[in-house]
């Protein structure tokens, strides 16, 4: 994937890790904003980072509100009032199978292929993005691969692997 942009994931935390550049430049963080009266995290893509990427577009936040016990609640970007069902980014469209479908902000469909130790994200026909564990003997827990054409949907595409990897761990689905 030449001319892809790699960002190691520190922490195996779904809801509490970093991404950091090659460079050790900070990329995203996912950290706790609250707990009043659910449980509310934030992911951050910090602008020293972005601003060296100018073709990233969208917000630069998005907020995770769950539910009661940690239940599906929604997703919203940036300062926007909309808010998006969390099941609206877990989607499927065969019973048993592993992908998970999404629709972006700006209504383009994306799929998120997903194994045990690696995920793929595609549009319509192209790789966007690859997440996959890292070796146990890194000191990062996994590596993010964005293609070109992931950059200016980047903070939907970390917001989307971010909740597909929350309902793993909280054991959403199937």
């Amino acid at each position: 994937m030449s001319d892809s942009h790699v960002l190691l994931q520190y922490g195996d935390d779904p809801f509490n890790n970093t991404f950091d550049d090659l460079e050790g430049r900070r990329a995203f963080s996912i950290t706790s904003a609250g707990h009043l009266p659910n449980a509310v995290y934030r992911l951050t893509r910090e602008p020293a980072w972005s601003q060296r990427h100018p073709s990233i577009m969208g917000p630069g936040k998005s907020y995770f509100y769950f539910g009661p016990e940690y239940a599906p609640g929604y997703i919203i970007y940036g300062n926007n009032r909309n808010t998006l069902p969390m099941l609206h980014f877990l989607r499927q469209h065969r019973e048993g199978s592993t992908s998970r479908y999404f629709t972006s902000q700006a209504g383009k469909d994306y799929k998120w292929r997903i194994s045990p130790s690696r995920m793929e994200l595609f549009d319509s026909r192209t790789i966007l993005a690859v997440w996959e564990l890292s070796h146990p003997d890194d000191e990062y827990h996994a590596r993010l691969i964005i293609r070109p054409p992931g950059l200016p949907v980047v903070t939907e595409i970390v917001t989307t692997l971010a909740m597909n990897r929350m309902a793993q761990q909280l054991r959403w689905g199937p």
